[in-house]
Order: C-alpha cells, then structure tokens, then sequence
C-alpha cells in the first residue's frame, strides 16, 4: 500500500513527464536523424557508383564499336585492356563490374573468380533495359549470402547508338554498418540524457513539492481547528501565492467560526426564552434540538432519544404526510403523562410542521413549533355555544312574528294595499331571519360533531337528476340549460345522501343566482384515475368572481356583493355549510372562477363500502 501511494505522489508524476517528454522527443529526433544519414549516405554510394559507371561507359564505348572480326588481334587487345581497366579502378570497392557489348554478352568482368563469364549472355532485366537505352536502371538486392547490394547498369552509347552497356554489383554492408554505429552513439545519448533528467526532474519536483506538502500539513492542522500555524511564503510564484492565499483563508476561516459560534449561541438563547416551544427532528424522526418550553408544553423532562412520533404521539403516516407539506398544523390534546402527578393540566397544543429541505438532497428533516392555544379554543367553544343558544332562543319569537304577519295578510288591516305590502316585507324578513338561525344551528352542529352522518348506499346519477328536477321550475323562469352528465362505471356512493343534497342544493341554487338568462349550468360526477374519491362539480356560465374575493369565498358571512346577495335571500352561510359537510365526509372542496366567465364549484368525497371501509 505504501509502494503505491509512492508511485502516486506528485514528485513521481512530475518525474514521470519529464522522462516521457525526452523520451518521446530524443525518439523524435532520432527517427529523422537516422533516416536522413541512411539517406544520405545511400545516396553517396549510388551516386559514386553512377559516377564511376559512367567513366567506364565512355572508355568503353570505342572499344565496344570496333568490329572484332575484322580485325582479330584488335579486338582481343581491346578486351584485356577493358579486363585489365575493370579490375584497377573498382578493385578497392570491391564492386563486381561487367561490360556487356550490344548483345548482352560479357566482354569484360572485374572479379578474377568470374573470368568463365566472358563471352555468356547476362539475361538481367536491368541489363535489357540498358540495352534500349534506358538509363535510370538501379535497384537493391540480397544475394544468396544474404548480403545487401547495390545494382546499376547504364547503357553505352557512341553517336548516340547504344553500342554495349555496364553492369555494377556493389556490397552495402560497410554503409549499413555506418548507420548501425550511428544508431548505437544515439542510443547511448537517449540513455544518458534521460538519467541526467531523472536526476533533474527529481531536484525540480522536490522544489514543488515541499511547498505542497507545507499547505497539507496546514490544512490537516486547520481540520483539526488549529488556527495558529502559518504556511511559510517562500517567493513571489503560483506556490508562494498559493500559501499566502492559504494563510488568508485560515484567518477568514478562524472569524467565520468564531461568528457561527456567536450566532449559534444568539439562536440558543432564542430558543430558550422563546414563548413558543421548538421541537426539530432530522430524517429519521429523531429529535436533535428542543428548547426548555417545549419541554413545559410535553410535560417531559428531555427529548434526548426520543422519537417525534412518541413526543406528539403520531402515527408514522401522519408524520410522513407532515414532513411531506400535506397538512401544516395539527392540534393535539395536553394532558398529565402520569395520572397521578400534581401539577398536570389539560389543555390544547397547535402544532406547526416545517419541513426542512437541503439542496440535492431533498427533505432532510422537522421542525415543529408548539404553540399552548387552550384559551383560543375555550374562546372559539364559547363563540360557538353562545352561537348556538342564541339562534336557538330566536327561532320561536320569529316563528311568531310569522303567524301574525300572516294573519295581517289575510285582511286583518283596514288599508288593504299597504298592509299586504308591509307584511310582505315582514313575511320576506322573517323568512330570511329563520333561514339564518337555521344556517347557525346547523353549523353549530357541524362545528360540534353533533351532526352524526347517516351513510347509505346512493345512485350517483339519480342524486343529480332529483337535484336538477328540484330546480327545474327556476331554471325555466332564467331560460338556463342544465345538463347531468356522470361517467360510466361509476354507479352508487356511499354517504350521507341528506347533508350532500343540501351540499348539492346550495352549489346550484348559487349557480342559478349568479347565472344570467340563457346560460347554461352543468353537474358533473366522475371518479379521477388512480383514485378512490368521487369528485362532483357544479360548473355554470355566470357573472363568476373577482381574484381577491376567491381566498374568502368559504368564510362565514362572506359576500362578494353584499347587496345583491342580501336582495336574492342569501345568508352568506351556504358554502360554508357546504365545506364542513365535505369535511365530515372525509373529502374536500374548492372554486375556481374567471370574473365574467363562470364559476366552477367540485368537491371530492371518498368513495365507500358499507362499514366505512374504502371501495
């Protein structure tokens, strides 16, 4: 392990590259070295042999003209003169040289040893083409020695009539063995210049490296939370300004530290003099921070260990739906965790999930603030009852004031037209001030839980035909179309077929309202994909409603225009109603609307078996 954390060291790297950098460039320039000595020295060896080729041809071009039959004895003195030339000038190069007369027959030959080759015909192709005049004839061969040579035959030419030619066979080994002892002194080189590099590259790489090693040493210190070593500068280069920027780093680093340090002792003693309690649990559930008022609002004496689920008893569903966004706050009964304790009181926590998100990693965490909202609660309980008992004690004198006004309607007064016009105001208000009461009851039922649901299995389709046919009468006085249209399959519900009439009722009778002569008003019934609830919509071509007015549409009392709504009987109640009965239902509601365009009203129910088990 150590050999190969060696090898990976960067004075060996460094090294490394600069051998390979010699290497590479000594083999470059031995390469075309080489190559242009052997070049040129192939070239030396041709050329002096066309030269001495060529000598010859024009010294035996005479002889090879002269007619050998008719002058016998001139001839044979001309043909040991050219034997006896042949042998003295290429005797040192040890070149083999044949002069051929124009037939191709050896006339003369420079090697003792091939005296028998007088008179013979040299069938070489080369010396074919000599004999046609054709000069440039030279190529390389290995003989049976397995020894290089050169070949060269050029033709001899008299008054420019080829009259013979001359035939050389140099050996090339003495050029081959000059190139082979420049190969070995190049060789040699390479060897001696990569050890002095080596040796080199390591003196430059320790140079560079010990700064390096330097900074490791600061930085493993620094890791450590040692502050107090500097990195020592030693120039003006990428290194020295490397170790200054380094030794700046550390400073920054140190005050960053020391700021986090105060800030996270700022945050702990926010914590601890919060009135809210803070309760934070990483992905796992776990409670890491908690501050002294959480532990006053769980009535524990720490929540090192513990589980979020345990804290706030949660189930892991609830939890992870939490940590999910689905469903912010939660409210969670207080109580004595020993019923025998002193000092234990009831009471009533808001608690308020925030999930803790991190880059690239997703939710990583809870924080969960508590908040004591019993005094809330008692207040909103109270509001409630005293809602209730008051619509309660109003109903009958209501009632009554009913029966007299009608009572004066049937002739009572003696001013016939002004009675019967003042006890139809009594008669509307009274109507409009019982409908309200009843609105608050039921409510205040709802509000209560007083308002137990009695499920029964319904026709989906048939609930919004009667719906329609219920307002059919209306829907003829405004000439409003109205369409059921319910998807296929998609047959009975299970639920409390009462309260959703009244639901249903109140979505269209608004939809009636606000919907101008002419327009048209659908219901829908269908069941989205991959889901068990069934969603039904209200969809109608009316005046529809502003922006701002959407976020308060479900708030009691609330009117868009508070005039008109009052003069079509409305109490400001109805959808609100509406969405506590949904809510009942375990499912929810939402509008959406485009102002001139329409309002679109769909709640989402879940879809039942009997004994509540879902479908």
């Amino acid at each position: 392990m150590k050999g190969k954390s060696f090898f990976h060291t960067i004075q060996v790297k460094l090294v490394i590259i600069y051998l390979l950098l010699i290497l590479v460039a000594m083999q470059l320039i031995g390469v075309y070295f080489i190559s242009t000595v052997k070049n040129s020295l192939n070239d030396s060896f041709t050329n002096n042999l066309k030269e001495q080729a060529d000598i010859l041809s024009k010294f035996a071009a005479p002889s090879l003209a002269a007619k050998p039959d008719t002058e016998g004895d001139s001839a044979e003195s001309t043909t040991e003169d050219l034997s006896l030339v042949v042998r003295n000038l290429f005797s040192i190069s040890g070149a083999e040289v044949q002069v051929l007369d124009s037939n191709g027959k050896v006339v003369a030959t420079s090697l003792q040893g091939h005296q028998s080759y007088i008179g013979k015909k040299n069938k070489s192709l080369a010396v074919s083409r000599a004999l046609q005049n054709i000069s440039d004839n030279e190529e390389e061969i290995i003989d049976e020695d397995n020894t290089r040579k050169k070949m060269i035959a050029q033709p001899v030419t008299l008054n420019d009539k080829v009259v013979g030619a001359v035939y050389v066979v140099a050996s090339m080994n003495e050029l081959y063995d000059t190139v082979n002892r420049v190969n070995q002194i190049f060789f040699s080189g390479t060897l001696i210049a990569l050890g002095l590099t080596g040796v080199l590259g390591i003196l430059l790489a320790h140079t560079i490296t010990n700064p390096i090693q330097g900074l490791t040493k600061q930085a493993e210190a620094v890791a450590e939370g040692k502050f107090e070593m500097q990195v020592p500068v030693l120039g003006d280069d990428e290194i020295g300004r490397l170790s200054m920027a380094f030794n700046d780093m550390t400073i920054r680093l140190k005050d960053a530290l020391s700021v986090n340090e105060e800030e996270n002792e700022k945050l702990m003693s926010i914590l601890s003099n919060m009135s809210d309690g803070v309760v934070a649990a990483d992905e796992h559930g776990q409670v890491i921070v908690w501050n002294r008022r959480a532990l006053e609002l769980l009535d524990v004496r720490t929540c090192e260990g513990c589980q979020l689920t345990e804290l706030l008893d949660l189930s892991e569903q609830k939890l992870q739906e939490l940590q999910e966004g689905r469903g912010q706050t939660l409210l969670i009964e207080r109580g004595p965790r020993e019923p025998e304790a002193d000092g234990g009181e009831e009471g009533i926590l808001r608690v308020t999930f925030t999930p803790i998100h991190r880059r690239d990693k997703g939710t990583t965490g809870t924080i969960a603030v508590l908040q004591d909202v019993t005094e809330q609660e008692k207040l909103e309980q109270s509001r409630r009852e005293f809602v209730a008992n008051v619509s309660h004690e109003l109903r009958t004198p209501l009632t009554t004031i009913k029966s007299y006004a009608e009572a004066l309607n049937d002739g009572a007064l003696e001013e016939r037209e002004l009675s019967e016009r003042f006890v139809g105001v009594i008669r509307n208000e009274t109507e409009r001030m019982i409908r309200l009461v009843t609105d608050l009851l039921h409510l205040s039922r709802l509000d209560s839980n007083q308002a137990p649901l009695r499920r029964r299995q319904t026709n989906v389709h048939e609930m919004l035909d009667e719906v329609a046919d219920r307002f059919s009468f209306q829907l003829r006085q405004k000439s409003i179309k109205a369409a059921v249209r319910v998807d296929r399959g998609l047959k009975a519900a299970w639920l409390d077929r009462d309260q959703i009439d009244q639901v249903l009722d109140n979505l269209f009778s608004n939809a009636i309202k606000y919907t101008l002569d002419g327009g048209t008003i659908e219901l829908t019934a269908k069941k989205p994909a991959d889901s068990d609830m069934l969603a039904i919509s209200v969809k109608d071509t009316g005046i529809g409603i502003p922006k701002k007015d959407l976020i308060r549409i479900f708030d009691r009392f609330y009117r868009v225009d508070k005039a008109r709504s009052r003069n079509m009987g409305g109490t400001g109640l109805g959808l609100s109603i509406a969405r506590e009965i949904v809510k009942a239902h375990g499912g929810t509601i939402s509008l959406h609307s485009e102002l001139n365009e329409g309002t679109t009203v769909t709640f989402t129910l879940p879809l039942l078996r009997e004994g509540g088990e879902p479908a």
